[in-house]
This record gives C-alpha cells, structure tokens and sequence, in this order.
C-alpha cells in the first residue's frame, strides 16, 4: 500500500459538481492502481472507482457510473475524482488508496492505513 493524501470535498447541492484530489506519495508510475472508496456512518466503506495507473483503465460502482470519472496527473501524482450530477446519496467520506505490485485490493478490509478522507456533502 502507498500512502495517499486526500483532499477537494465540501458541500454542493444536488446536480453540482465536486473534483477530488488524491495525492500519492511516490510516483505514480510506480503504483498499480488507486481506488476512491467512500463511507457513510454506521455502513460498510464502499468501492466507488478505480484506475489502473499504467494502462489508464478504469471501473465504476455502478451507482456513480456516468457520472463520476476518475483519472490521473502523473506530473502531479495524483489521482482525482470528478464527481458530477451530484446526488444526496453521494454524500460519504470519501478515501483514496493506491497499490504497488500486481495486485489491485478493492475489498476495504485489505486496506491497512486509511488516509483522513475528505467529506463530501450533498444537499437536495
């Protein structure tokens, strides 16, 4: 697992548009793949996205796909998150994980440091 670092949430009204950042903290080149998972109280983290950092090839829950994109700045080793068509069920912690090797964990309980997340919030 590489360290990652959160940021780019706050509160939107439904319909509106957030971009998350995740900034990784090696080059990204280097990694396998980055995941957004988010989290609302009292419920399981959820697998929202994920990309491939070398082939650029990308997987969404179907419940942000065609409206949420994820993609990355290898310049910047980041990761972002544009969220658009936001709804008030989209409103979660949002966390980034990024992996080395060949493997590319999406199931939480693999994750062994969780970031602060950064708190997305929408209201209808």
């Amino acid at each position: 697992q590489v360290q990652t670092a959160e940021s780019g949430g706050g509160s939107v009204q439904a319909g509106g548009s957030l971009r998350l950042s995740c900034e990784v903290s090696r080059d990204i080149s280097s990694t396998y793949c980055a995941i957004w998972f988010r989290q609302t109280p009292g419920k399981e983290r959820e697998w929202v996205a994920q990309i491939f950092t070398r082939s650029d090839n990308t997987y969404y829950a179907d419940s942000v796909k065609g409206r949420f994109t994820i993609f990355l700045d290898s310049a910047k080793n980041t990761v972002y998150l544009q969220m658009n068509m936001l709804k008030p069920e989209d409103t979660a912690m949002y966390y980034c994980v990024a992996w080395s090797g060949i493997y590319c964990y999406t199931d939480p309980n693999y994750v062994g440091n969780w970031g602060q997340g950064t708190q997305v919030t929408v209201s209808s």
